[in-house]
Order: structure tokens, then sequence, then C-alpha cells
């Protein structure tokens, strides 16, 4: 493995799975193999073949590595609510073990492999651990999305510090645009260059309908 990210957010909806098909686009085009790792998936639908994640399956169209579900994400689990109640209500517990061990195996076949966490940075996962445990398990460098609107400067910077807190690798944000109508957006995206400890990465605009491959173009793989 030659490049290796867990992506995280400021909240839930703030457009990690964007962030993460991008880069997955990015990398595929310098000739790498690439595979995106979504460990936990709450929110899932029937279908002939099994559970079924929108993320899950966004992830797997953007990497050049064909895996299963399965294989990206141990923790399929099918009421969209938070993880370990979620993972309750069908009689599982998220394992860190079980994650780190399919991510070694991953790791494995892919030049890169790109981890997008679940939720915030600090979504419970068990009775004892949070995905903030999860990505110092994992040991990556850290790649935040903040998603702009009212009250993402509060969002984003508490994520720093507890990503720093936790002695972890900062490594740049992606600032999107999820509020269309957002009020000095640019003030506040000045406000989070000048306090945020990492590179900016990039703005990606309010689209209704979002193209990953084409957001690839703006951003910059980090090193």
């Amino acid at each position: 493995m030659k490049y290796g990210y867990f992506i995280t957010g400021t909240d839930t909806g703030v457009g990690k799975t964007l962030i993460t098909s991008a880069l997955l686009y990015q990398l595929g085009r310098q000739g790498l193999s690439t595979v995106g790792m979504k460990p936990v998936a709450a929110g899932c639908t029937e279908s002939p073949s099994g559970l079924i994640n929108e993320d899950v399956e966004a992830l797997r169209q953007a990497a050049t590595l064909k895996c299963s579900a399965e294989e990206i994400c141990p923790y399929l689990l099918p009421a969209a609510i938070a993880p370990h109640i979620a993972a309750d209500e069908v009689s599982k517990r998220i394992e860190l073990t079980k994650i780190e061990a399919c991510f070694s195996q991953l790791a494995q076949r892919a030049d890169a492999i790109i981890v997008e966490g679940v939720g915030g940075f600090r979504v419970p996962l068990n009775e004892r651990h949070d995905s903030a445990d999860l990505a110092a398990t994992l040991r990556l460098p850290i790649i935040m999305v903040v998603g702009l609107r009212l009250g993402c400067l509060n969002h984003a910077l508490l994520t720093a510090d507890a990503i720093r807190a936790r002695g972890l690798s900062l490594l740049g944000w992606v600032g999107n645009q999820i509020d269309p109508d957002m009020a000095r957006a640019e003030q506040n995206i000045e406000a989070l260059v000048q306090r945020l400890p990492c590179t900016l990465m990039g703005i990606v605009p309010f689209q209704s309908q979002p193209d990953p491959s084409r957001i690839a173009l703006k951003l910059p793989i980090p090193n």
C-alpha cells in the first residue's frame, strides 16, 4: 500500500462518501489500484443479493479493484440510526479487531486504500469504542470533511482538537458547501484557514447532483 487515508467529517451528512469517492477516482487516474472501505454502514435496503447501502456502492464504483460489499464493509446494518444501536438491534457487536483484519486484507491488494469513517469523529461503535478509536487502530493520516453551513466553525475546530488529542495526524481538510444559501461562506472559509492546523485541499461548491469523478479533478492527492 502506497497511499492510505482516513476520511472523517464534522457531522453526518457532510459529504464524506463524495470526497472519498473523488479521491479514489483521482488516485485511479494515476494508474494505482484503489479500494474504498466503509467499515460500518447503518442504513440499508433489502435486495435479492442481500443488504445494499448507497455509500458502500458508491465506493465500489469509484475504486479500481472489484470487491464485494462485505469485503469493504464488514458491518452492513439495516437501520439508519447510530451504529451501536443498529448493531444491537440485529444482535451484533462492532469489533475493531474484525475491521482491522478486513483492512489488512484490502491493504495487501491495493496501492491505495481510503477508509471512510462513521458520521462524525466520536460516533460510538460499541459500549467502549468510538470512531476515533477506529482511526487510531488503523493509524492512517486523516482528512477532515467540513460541511459548510451555519455552525461549521465550531464543529470543525472541535473535531480538529479531538483528532490532535488522540495523537493522530490531521493531513488536510475539504470544505463541502452543503447549504447553497449559507451566509458569508467565504468569511467562514477564511476563518477556518486561519485556525485549522492543516492544509485546505479544496472547496466543493454546492451541487444538487454532485459527480465525484469531476470533483476529483479539483482535489490534490496529499503527501
